[in-house]
């Protein structure tokens, strides 16, 4: 999945504004303007389209861990990875929503899709573990569809 297709879903998930993007992003420390977040929530095929780098990718999750969980002065600040893939993505949105690695499976199984608990425990192994596993498109986007029918389901029905 593209960055651009991440931010689309979380957003419509929580239901944000363009403003609000931008204050999630806020939160983390990345300045971006109301237009830029306008470019990265167009379509491939749309005119303004902006591909989302992968720095505002992991800032936004960052932010939008501040915003739905608090900002901790105990605990460190996430890091910034430079580059993202869907297990960060995964583990991130896992932190910011506040799910337990228990949890991941219950939201697939909402979006029809079934996987393991050793599966989504791979998914979060360090990369370099034995039974480390990539988190592929299917699982983001079906995750990501489960989140949805779980916070929106009025929304997703019409």
């Amino acid at each position: 999945m593209t960055n651009n297709d991440v931010l689309r879903s979380v957003r419509y998930i929580l239901d944000l504004s363009d403003a609000k993007m931008v204050a999630v992003l806020a939160l983390a420390g990345s300045e971006v303007s109301v237009e830029e977040m306008r470019a990265f929530m167009k379509k491939e095929e749309d005119e303004g389209y902006r591909p989302c780098p992968d720095i505002v990718m992991g800032l936004f999750l960052n932010g939008l861990i501040f915003s739905l969980r608090g900002k901790s002065e105990d605990s460190p600040t996430p890091s910034v990875e430079r580059k993202m893939n869907n297990n960060i993505i995964l583990k991130k949105l896992r932190i910011a929503f506040n799910l337990k690695t228990t949890d991941i499976p219950d939201i697939l199984n909402r979006a029809d899709f079934a996987v393991s608990q050793a599966e989504i425990g791979a998914i979060f192994r360090t990369p370099g573990h034995k039974n480390y596993r990539e988190c592929g498109d299917q699982i983001l986007r079906n995750f990501l569809k489960g989140m949805k029918l779980k916070l929106r389901p009025a929304a997703t029905k019409a």
